[in-house]
C-alpha cells in the first residue's frame, strides 16, 4: 500500500513534475502497474514472503482455507493482519506524502467503478480474480515453472493495472480496496471488493478441482502460521 500510495502520488498529483512530462494517462497507467508488479514480485519472494506464503490478500487465503490448504485459526489470523497491514500502509502513506495524499487526482490509491458502472466493475473483478487464481493453482503446482509463480502474478498485476483499472480500479483484494477506502471515507462501492475476488477465486479453485487438481494439490497442509506453504511460496520453494 505504500507502494500503491507514493506512485499514485508521483504519477498523478497535478503539481507532481512527473505528471506533466507525461501527460499519456495510459503511459502513467502503465508505470503505475509495472511498480505493483515489480512491487509484488519482491514481496513473494522476500524472506517473509516465502515464510508466510505471501498471501497478502483475503480472497487468496479464504480460497486455500476452501481448499483444507490452511486451518481456520490461521485464515481468520491472514486475513486480520491483511487488513491492519494495508491500513497502516495507507496511514504510513499519508504521513509521508501529507495532503497529497488526498487530493482528488490521488484519493488514497482507491478502488473505484470505472465510467461504465458497478456493474462492470464487479464482472471484471470477478475475472481477473479467477484468473490470477487459475494461474496460481496451475503454475505453482507443475514442478517445471512451480518457481516462475510470483513473476508471473507480478506480470499479471502490471496488466490489470493498467489494462483493467479503467473498469474497476483493479483491486482483487478486500483489504487493499479497504484500507483507501477507510481515510478517504469511499464506501459506496466496497461491496463490490468485498464480493467480486473471493467469488473470483473461489470459482477458479472450484473449476480447478473438478478436473485433474484434485490429485495434484501439492501444497502442505499447516498449523501454524510461520509453516504454511500458499501459493506464492511454492513458486520459491516447492513443497509435496
Amino acid at each position: 500500500m505504500v507502494s500503491a500510495c507514493s506512485f499514485t502520488v508521483l504519477l498523478e498529483h497535478p503539481a507532481s513534475g512527473i505528471r506533466r512530462l507525461l501527460p499519456s494517462v495510459f503511459v502513467r497507467r502503465l508505470l503505475v502497474g509495472v511498480a505493483m508488479g515489480a512491487t509484488a514480485i519482491a514481496l513473494i519472494y522476500s524472506p517473509w514472503g516465502k515464510q508466510s506464503g505471501a498471501h497478502l490478500n483475503p480472497s487468496v487465503t479464504l480460497t486455500f482455507f476452501r481448499l483444507g490448504k490452511i486451518e481456520p485459526w490461521d485464515a481468520c489470523f491472514y486475513v486480520v493482519a491483511q487488513f491492519i497491514g494495508g491500513t497502516l500502509g495507507v496511514l504510513f502513506s499519508g504521513l509521508i506524502w501529507g495532503r497529497a495524499i488526498a487530493d482528488p487526482n490521488v484519493r488514497y490509491a482507491a478502488t473505484l467503478p470505472g465510467a461504465h458502472g458497478t456493474g462492470v466493475a464487479f464482472v471484471a473483478e470477478m475475472v481477473i480474480s479467477f484468473v490470477m487464481m487459475t494461474m496460481i493453482l496451475n503454475v505453482a503446482n507443475s514442478a517445471q515453472i512451480a518457481r516462475f509463480t510470483g513473476v508471473i502474478a507480478g506480470v499479471l498485476v502490471a496488466t490489470y493495472v493498467t489494462l483493467e483499472a479503467p473498469l474497476s480500479g483493479m483491486s482483487m483484494s478486500p483489504a487493499r480496496s479497504f484500507a483507501s477506502a477507510a481515510p478517504a471515507r469511499l464506501w459506496n462501492s466496497l461491496w463490490i471488493y468485498f464480493t467480486a475476488p473471493p467469488l473470483g477465486m473461489m470459482l477458479a479453485a472450484q473449476v480447478y478441482l473438478s478436473g485433474c487438481g484434485a490429485r495434484t494439490l501439492y501444497f502442505v497442509r499447516s498449523c501454524t502460521m510461520t509453516t504454511i506453504s500458499g501459493a506464492f511460496s511454492a513458486a520459491t520453494s516447492r513443497l509435496c
